[in-house]
C-alpha cells in the first residue's frame, strides 16, 4: 500500500472495489486546517468522473498496469485479437475498451492497450488513420460550393463525410476521435 503523497497524475487506482485513472491530483492546504490532496479520477469501465479528498497519510492502492504496443490482427466476435509486438504473444481483448473509434480500426495498424493482472483495462488506437474510400457518390457537375460535404464509406465500412471531390479509391486521413475527414493522402 502507498500513501496518498505518493499518486501521480496518470497512475491507476483501486478505488472503493473500482479501477480509477487519476487526471488531476493537487495538494491543498488551507488556512486553519489539516493539508488534504483533492483528487479528480475517471472510472476506467465507465468513464464516470469521480472526486475524492484524501488525507495526506491516507492509504491507496496503485495498480500495477502494464502499458504495451500491441498490432492489431482481426476481429473475433465481440473481441479483437492482437499480437504483442516484442514477444507475438496473442490476446483477445473486448472492442469496447476501444469505444467508438473502433469502426476505423484496420488490420495491421498498431493499438496501445494496458493491463492490469492479465485484465485488459485501456485501449487506445492512433488518433488518425489512412483509409480507402470503397463507396460514395460522384459528385454533381456545378455543385462547387464551399464546405459541400458528402458520405463516404471507407473499407472498414464506417462511413464519414467527406468533401466532394474525393471519389472512390482515394486514400483519405480521418480523425478517429471525432470520426471526420482531415485531408486526402497523396498515393
Amino acid at each position: 500500500m502507498a500513501k496518498a503523497s505518493d499518486v501521480k497524475n496518470g497512475n491507476i487506482l483501486r478505488f472503493n472495489g473500482e479501477l480509477v485513472q487519476v487526471e488531476e491530483f493537487i495538494h491543498r492546504t488551507p488556512g486553519n486546517l489539516r493539508a488534504f490532496y483533492q483528487a479528480r479520477m475517471r472510472n476506467v469501465k465507465t468513464g464516470k468522473l469521480v472526486e475524492y479528498r484524501f488525507r495526506t497519510d491516507e492509504e491507496v492502492d496503485i495498480a500495477r498496469v502494464e502499458t504495451n504496443d500491441y498490432q492489431y490482427l482481426y476481429e473475433d466476435g465481440d473481441s479483437l485479437v492482437i499480437m504483442d509486438n516484442t514477444s507475438y504473444d496473442q490476446h483477445n481483448v473486448p472492442k469496447a475498451l476501444f469505444g467508438p473509434a473502433v469502426k476505423f480500426l484496420k488490420e495491421g495498424m498498431n493499438v496501445i492497450v494496458a493491463f492490469e493482472s492479465d485484465e485488459p483495462i485501456m485501449g487506445q488506437i492512433p488518433n488518425s488513420a489512412e483509409l480507402e474510400i470503397t463507396y460514395t457518390e460522384p459528385a454533381v457537375k456545378g455543385d462547387t460550393s464551399s464546405g459541400a460535404l458528402k458520405m463516404a464509406t471507407v473499407e472498414t465500412g464506417a462511413e464519414i463525410r467527406v468533401p466532394l471531390f474525393i471519389n472512390i479509391g482515394d486514400k483519405v486521413k480521418v480523425d478517429t476521435a471525432t470520426g471526420s475527414y482531415v485531408e486526402r493522402v497523396k498515393a
